[in-house]
C-alpha cells in the first residue's frame, strides 16, 4: 500500500475508535484509542492463531510494517508533536522552573540512563553498552503523552511547567545520548562516533547546534509574521518552521526534537506578543491544538497496532515486567537527585517527587528508538522490553497519575492546615 491508503486506514481507524471510547470508555482521548486499538490487535491475533488459514494476522502484519513507525514518528510527526507542545508552554513560568527542569533534562536523564542499563544488563545478561543504548531510549519522558494527560490532571502551574518542561527538553537531550550510544555500541551501524571525543563532539553538535538552528529559524519566522497581518499566511509561516525546520535539522545533523522546541517556544512566547494579531493568535493557536489532538490519536493508535512488531515469548515478557520496575527507579533516581540537590536553595513541595516519577509517561519515541536499532540478537529484547514499558507507562500510570495528584495535593494542603495550628 501506498503512503496516502495507509493514512487514510489510519485516520479512519482513529476516528472509529475515538468515538467508542467517547461513548462507551470514556477513557482520555488518546489512551482511550490505545485501549481500543490494542485490545483489536489482540483480538486479530487471537483469531489468526485459531483460524491460521485465514491468513489475517500476516496481512496485518505485512500493513503494520510497511507503515515504517520509526521513520513515520522520527522523521514526520515528532517534529509537529514537539513544535505544538512547546508553542503552548509560558515561557515565563518555565523560565522560574529552569533550573529544577535543566537538571532533571541532563542529570536526570545520564542518572536512569546508567541505572536502568545497569540493572537491564545484570537481569537479562546483556552486555553493558547495549543495555546502555535501552537505558537512553527508556529514560526520556514522551512529551506527547505527557503533555496529554496532563490536560486531565489539572496540577498547580508550578508543577504542570515542571512536568512539561522537562519533558521537551528531557526527549531531545535523550535522543542525544541515546544516538551517541548506539554510535559506540554499533559503531558500524552507527556511522557517528567510536571514541568517547568523537561522543563528545557528537553531543555537543546535536544539543547546541539544534538549540542555535531553533533559535534562528524561530527569529527569522517572527520577523516575516510582523510584516504581515494575514492570519492564514501566518499559520502556514508557522507550519513550514515545524516541517522545514525539523528536515533542515535532519540534514545537517543536528537534533531536530531540540530544534522543533525551542523555535515553538519561541514563537509561543515572542512570536504571539509581538509579532500577531488577536485574531491571528486565535487561529495560530486553534490550529496547533488541532493538529496536536489528531496527531495525538492517530500515534496512539500506531503504538497499540506495533503490537504485530513485536516478537513476544516467556522470556521478553519476563523481561518486559522486570522493565517495568526498573525503569520507575530510574525514573525516581532522575527526578529526586535534582530536586534534592536544589532543596537547600529553594522550597519543594512534597508531592513533587511522587507525581513527577509516576507522571513521567514513556511513549511512542521509545518504541521508535527500539525500532531504529540495527538488528541483532538483542534487539527483539530491547524491543520487547520497550513495549511492556510503554503500555504500562502510558494505560497504568496515565490513568493514576491524576488522582495521586490530586490526593497527594490534598494532603499537603491538611498538612499545612494542622502547621498553622
Amino acid at each position: 500500500m501506498d503512503i496516502i491508503q495507509i493514512t487514510s486506514i489510519l485516520i479512519v481507524l482513529a476516528g472509529l475508535f475515538g468515538t467508542f471510547n467517547y461513548l462507551y470508555l470514556k477513557l482520555p482521548a488518546a489512551i482511550g484509542i490505545l485501549v481500543v486499538s490494542l485490545v483489536a490487535s489482540f483480538l486479530i491475533l487471537g483469531v489468526d492463531l485459531m483460524l491460521p488459514d485465514l491468513g489475517i494476522g500476516v496481512t496485518v502484519r505485512t500493513t503494520v510494517t510497511d507503515i515504517h513507525f520509526s521513520d513515520a514518528l522520527l522523521e514526520g510527526m515528532l517534529g509537529l508533536l514537539l513544535f505544538a507542545g512547546a508553542l503552548h508552554v509560558s515561557l515565563d513560568q518555565l523560565r522560574a522552573q529552569a533550573l529544577p527542569v535543566l537538571l532533571m533534562a541532563t542529570i536526570g536523564v545520564a542518572l536512569s540512563t546508567v541505572i536502568a542499563g545497569t540493572a537491564f544488563s545484570l537481569v537479562t545478561g546483556m552486555p553493558l553498552l547495549i543495555a546502555l543504548v535501552f537505558g537512553a531510549l527508556i529514560s526520556p519522558t514522551d512529551p506527547v503523552a505527557v503533555l496529554g494527560v496532563l490536560r486531565q490532571a489539572n496540577l498547580r502551574e508550578s508543577l504542570e511547567t515542571k512536568i512539561a518542561g522537562e519533558s521537551l527538553f528531557n526527549d531531545g537531550v535523550g535522543y542525544v545520548v541515546y544516538l551517541i550510544l548506539v554510535a559506540l555500541a554499533f559503531p558500524v551501524a552507527g556511522g557517528h562516533a567510536t571514541t568517547l571525543s568523537d561522543a563528545g563532539l557528537l553531543f555537543v553538535q546535536e544539543a547546541i547546534g539544534g538549540a542555535l538552528l531553533g533559535g534562528i529559524l524561530g527569529w527569522l519566522t517572527f520577523q516575516l509574521m510582523k510584516r504581515v497581518d494575514d492570519y492564514s499566511l501566518e499559520v502556514l509561516l508557522t507550519l513550514g518552521l515545524a516541517f522545514g525546520g525539523y528536515s533542515l535539522s535532519l540534514a545537517l545533523h543536528v537534533s531536530a526534537p531540540i530544534m522543533a522546541v525551542v523555535a515553538g517556544l519561541f514563537i509561543g512566547h515572542v512570536g504571539t506578543r509581538y509579532g500577531m494579531s488577536k485574531v491571528t493568535r486565535s487561529y495560530v493557536d486553534g490550529f496547533w491544538k488541532l493538529v496536536d489532538e489528531i496527531l495525538n490519536a492517530v500515534l496512539f493508535l500506531l503504538i497499540g497496532v506495533e503490537v504485530f512488531a513485536v516478537a513476544f515469548s516467556a522470556d521478553i515478557l519476563l523481561a518486559g515486567t522486570a522493565a517495568i520496575a526498573i525503569a520507575l527507579v530510574a525514573r525516581l533516581a532522575a527526578v529526586a537527585v535534582p530536586v534534592l540537590m536544589l532543596r537547600p536553595f529553594r522550597r519543594q513541595e512534597r508531592d513533587v517527587i511522587p507525581v513527577m516519577t509516576w507522571g513521567g509517561l514513556k511513549g511512542g519515541i521509545s518504541i521508535a528508538l527500539a525500532l531504529a536499532l540495527p538488528d541483532g540478537e538483542w534487539k527483539p529484547l530491547i524491543l520487547g522490553a520497550t513495549y511492556c514499558v510503554v503500555i504500562f507507562s502510558i494505560i497504568v500510570q496515565g490513568l493514576t497519575v491524576a488522582p495521586l495528584a490530586r490526593r497527594l495535593a490534598a494532603s499537603a494542603w491538611m498538612h499545612r492546615d494542622e502547621d498553622e495550628v
